[in-house]
């Protein structure tokens, strides 16, 4: 098991982590694209990025399960190959969906990388298990986290080796009308701790602080927070953690 702040987890907290890369819309930058990646390592961000599982079980950097906000294309990611995925087009700017792949190949260790993997919560690992066959030969900083325990503890059992965390926040009925109650409740109180074991953790800033946080505060654990949004906002965030996952503005460099 890892230590609290040890080498492998140093760099967590070291700088800013872009939400989605450096996305600018305006200028054709579209969230999660490679010319996010690329701006994010030009001004020395860590980077953020989701995955989710095409048809034919490749990890694809893009956050929604739909794509119908970014895209001119309608549909579930899930349906489409990966060669057909990686042919679409944002609708507002520059590039075609990446494989985690393609990303990793770009980023070559010039920063930090966060991997989300996103859950339909269903029991399917497959797509934490495809990050991590990504990640195996990478040699770079790189972490995966997600806010569905069945991933991460699949990475306690299988992929040791993999920095993991939880993203949590505080699991209302408004953020997960899917699920019942005791999972919620679940969630909120980390009953899933014992099989996640948790390097880090990604906590919404507006749940900060909570019991959750101040547990883990006494631990030491590495601690980061979405999605901050200005330098107030960060301000206030880093009095309950240890760095900030941003958009929508450009941080300092370093921020702590």
């Amino acid at each position: 098991m890892r230590r609290p702040f040890d080498p492998d987890c140093d760099w967590l907290t070291q700088v800013a982590i872009a939400h989605r890369g450096l996305h600018d819309v305006g200028n054709g930058i579209e969230e999660n694209s490679l010319p996010s990646f690329e701006a994010a390592i030009r001004h020395g961000y860590a980077i953020e990025l989701d995955v989710q599982l095409s048809g034919d079980g490749e990890a694809m950097v893009f956050h929604d399960h739909s794509l119908d906000r970014l895209t001119s294309e309608t549909g579930s990611v899930h349906d489409r190959t990966a060669d057909e995925l990686n042919a679409i087009s944002y609708t507002n700017g520059a590039g075609t969906i990446p494989t985690l792949a393609q990303v990793l190949d770009l980023v070559a260790g010039r920063v930090g990388v966060v991997v989300e993997v996103k859950s339909r919560w269903t029991g399917d690992t497959r797509l934490v298990q495809r990050t991590a066959q990504c990640l195996s030969s990478y040699r770079g900083n790189a972490a995966v986290m997600s806010f569905d325990p069945v991933q991460i503890a699949w990475l306690a059992h299988d992929a040791q080796h993999i920095l993991r965390g939880m993203v949590a926040d505080g699991a209302t009925q408004d953020d997960y009308p899917w699920l019942p109650l005791a999972t919620r409740l679940s969630l909120r109180q980390f009953r899933h701790a014992d099989i996640t074991r948790p390097d880090f953790l990604s906590l919404d800033k507006h749940w900060l602080p909570c019991p959750v946080s101040r547990r883990y505060r006494k631990t030491r654990t590495p601690m980061i927070c979405w999605t901050v949004r200005s330098e107030q906002e960060a301000s206030d965030a880093l009095r309950w953690c240890d760095q900030i996952t941003f958009e929508g503005y450009s941080p300092k460099v370093p921020t702590r």
